[in-house]
């Protein structure tokens, strides 16, 4: 029953990574616009699609995480 919780912590976390630098790649075309390298990071910064990505990243770390009975 663990292990299906981390499974599902683990591709949920991964699920949100993906799309998180899925929109941060999408949004670097703001720098052909225009804007410069600090106005993007500050515009990235503020949209919650692109602030998935640090739950994301807490999701996978926590479902890695734990004793690991093979590890020597």
């Amino acid at each position: 029953m663990v292990y299906l919780l981390k499974l599902f912590l683990f591709l949920f976390g991964f699920g949100l990574s993906v799309i998180s630098l899925t929109y941060i790649i999408i949004y670097l075309n703001l720098l052909t616009m225009g804007y410069n390298f600090f106005d993007y990071v500050k515009f990235i910064i503020r949209r919650i699609e692109c602030i998935n990505l640090f739950l994301g990243l807490l999701l996978v770390f926590i479902s890695l995480g734990g004793k690991n009975e093979l590890c020597l």
